[in-house]
């Protein structure tokens, strides 16, 4: 293994370990911080300086878009006139890996006056500034993974993945739709995956490919063509779906050297075809084809019916992906 690649491997398991390592350190606290954010009637500013703030601008964004009203106030603004953004019925989610951090301290003086309660995630819950919250979460961790032990790297990784942690409750507190998430995000990827429902791309109606079982495969054939869709649904006397034909299946039966023309499609369908429910996300009807290697996805009604086909052509040109 080169130099590079060992360094490269030590600094991703410590970081990991750091991680790792919060989870025994998860009690009361972490539900008394949920609490605080989750019956916050304003706004959660988040704060810190220097790398921590990068890290808290990121947290900010993650409880915006998940349903918890959020936003980043720098500190160093803080004292020089932002703090104007602050108003009573906030709470106030600060983060410093010292506790000792001078312009979050600066700060906290008129938070105080305002009322606003402050959740501290620090690497030193003893601290001056842990000393001054009402509650206080331990981020520490036992190592840097900056071989100087210096640069905040395993401590930035901890505390990424707490504030992580804490939207994700709270995403949960709130109940928070697929279809809440895409409201917050209408021009993204995201909000798409999370909005296109099967019912929104499937083809209906006369586009739906369908046989009796009883009929030959050159009639089969002739819908398999005309409908464009490279299967088929197959479906019993009474309009139930008893399996599907594919182009594939066309091949592999010619390849055995059968005269197909003038087998009948039931006997020839694939029975237990996968199928998936119309209100169901497009994604997940993406999963469905990629995990099984499929193609296509039949919809039925209530009573068993063919009502639909979703092909991977559709989804793609939606611009579906996992």
């Amino acid at each position: 293994m080169t130099d590079a690649r060992r360094l490269a491997e030590r600094v991703l398991r410590l970081e990991a370990e750091a991680i790792l390592a919060l989870i025994a350190k998860l009690d009361d606290r972490l539900d008394q911080a949920v609490a605080l954010l989750h019956g916050c009637s304003g706004r959660v500013i988040v704060t810190g300086m220097g790398k921590s703030g990068i890290i808290g601008r990121k947290i900010a964004a993650t409880l915006a878009s998940t349903g918890t009203p959020a936003y980043f106030l720098h500190p160093a603004e803080g004292v020089h006139g932002d703090l104007g953004m602050v108003a009573r019925g906030d709470v106030v989610l600060a983060l410093s890996n010292s506790g000792e951090t001078d312009e979050v301290l600066a700060i906290v003086p008129p938070l105080k006056r305002l009322g606003v309660p402050i959740v501290l995630l620090t690497g030193n819950p003893q601290s001056t500034l842990a000393r001054q919250c009402e509650v206080v979460l331990d981020a520490s961790v036992s190592e840097e993974a900056c071989p100087m032990n210096l640069a905040p790297t395993s401590s930035t990784a901890a505390a990424l993945a707490l504030g992580d942690a804490l939207a994700m409750v709270l995403l949960e507190r709130r109940g928070l739709r697929p279809e809440d998430f895409a409201a917050l995000h209408p021009r993204g990827t995201l909000g798409w995956r999370a909005l296109v429902r099967v019912a929104d791309l499937m083809h209906t109606g006369d586009a739906v490919p369908i046989v009796r079982e009883d009929v030959r495969m050159k009639d089969v054939f002739v819908e398999m063509t005309s409908k464009r869709l490279g299967m088929t649904t197959v479906v019993d006397r009474t309009g139930c779906l008893v399996g599907v034909i594919t182009d594939g299946d066309l091949r592999r039966l010619y390849l055995a050297g059968e005269p197909i023309a003038e087998l009948a499609a039931g006997r020839v369908a694939t029975r237990g075809a996968k199928r998936i429910d119309a209100a169901d996300l497009a994604a997940k009807a993406l999963e469905v084809m990629e995990t099984f290697a499929i193609t296509s996805l039949g919809i039925v009604d209530g009573d068993q019916r063919p009502v639909g086909v979703i092909h991977l052509h559709d989804i793609l040109r939606a611009k579906i992906d996992i």
